[in-house]
Order: structure tokens, then C-alpha cells, then sequence
């Protein structure tokens, strides 16, 4: 393998011949379908081809792939759970009209950025935010239940406030 910070397009060939089937088996036994394990162990190699990385041993390439794959894996799982959660509260939901595939892609997309959002915030920050956004507690309230002060609560909501500006800024540029 190179040791320089990025990848031939024959590197990345010779990476991936040496380790995508290997990578694939771990994932299928880790998800238990081939076809999942699939798609993940190709998007685990997209991204190698969009962040380049050079591994100096066969060992190094796959503690990195593996770790890389188990990630993605998190993902997956998170992902499936938002999106079964949102079909059991649209299901709980009164009739009306259905939504368009595309509506409920929309916002099934904007429920993965919002739990990204969240898993990205530190944990007392996460929950004060979720405390106060979506179950309407006071910032007293919130200071009780996390056991600290009504200020730090105020900080944790100044932070995630600022981090969903950012996303915001963010999700403008990429748009």
C-alpha cells in the first residue's frame, strides 16, 4: 500500500479486490442479509473513493474498513428504527389522504437529519434540547431533571441552538 494521504484510482482497485468480499461476509454476518451487506460494503468503499486513504498494512486497511463498516451499520439500524417509528405514528394517525411516496420520503429525510443533529449534540445537551423542544419543559424543569443548574441548562440549549444554526447553514450550501 502507498503511504502518501491519498489513493490511485488503481490503489483504491487493489484495496478493494484485496477486501470487499472479506468486508461484505463481515457485514452479512453482522446484518444477517446479503443484500445489505452489500450495499453497505459498496458505500463503505464510495466513501474511500470521496476521503481517500492511504493504510501503510493489510492488517491497517481492514481494523479501518471494519470499524468504517460498523459504523455504517449504526447507521442502518438508526436509520430503520426513525423509519418504523414513523410508520407506526402515521399509521396510529386518524384516515386522510395518503401521502406521496415523495412527501414521505421528504420527510423521512428530514427525520435521519434531525436524529443525526441530535447524536451529534454531547449528551446533557442532547436532552435538554429534547426536554424543552419537543416534551415543553422549563428550563427549572430541565435543570431538576439533568441535576444541574438552571444557567447550565440555558448553555446547553445556547449550544444546540447554535449547532442546529450551523446544520441550517449547512443544508443551505448543499442544497
Amino acid at each position: 500500500m502507498p503511504s502518501a494521504n491519498t489513493l490511485s484510482p488503481a490503489d483504491l482497485g487493489q484495496l478493494y479486490r484485496q477486501h470487499h468480499g472479506w468486508l461484505q461476509g463481515v457485514l452479512r454476518k453482522r446484518l444477517g442479509n446479503i443484500c445489505d451487506a452489500a450495499d453497505l460494503a459498496q458505500d463503505v468503499f464510495l466513501r474511500l473513493l470521496v476521503k481517500p486513504r492511504s493504510f501503510d498494512s493489510h492488517a491497517g486497511a481492514r481494523a479501518y474498513l471494519s470499524v468504517m463498516a460498523q459504523g455504517m451499520c449504526v447507521d442502518l439500524w438508526r436509520r430503520r428504527e426513525i423509519e418504523r417509528a414513523w410508520l407506526t405514528a402515521l399509521a396510529a394517525q386518524p384516515e386522510r389522504a395518503a401521502l406521496s411516496a415523495e412527501h414521505n420520503n421528504i420527510i423521512l429525510e428530514t427525520l435521519y437529519l434531525v436524529d443525526a443533529m441530535l447524536q451529534s449534540l454531547p449528551e446533557n445537551v442532547r436532552a435538554a434540547f429534547i426536554m424543552s423542544q419537543v416534551q415543553g419543559m422549563t428550563y427549572a424543569r430541565i435543570a431538576q431533571e439533568l441535576q444541574v443548574s438552571e444557567r447550565s441548562v440555558k448553555n446547553y440549549m445556547s449550544q444546540a441552538m447554535l449547532h442546529c444554526i450551523l446544520l441550517e447553514a449547512e443544508q443551505s450550501v448543499l442544497s
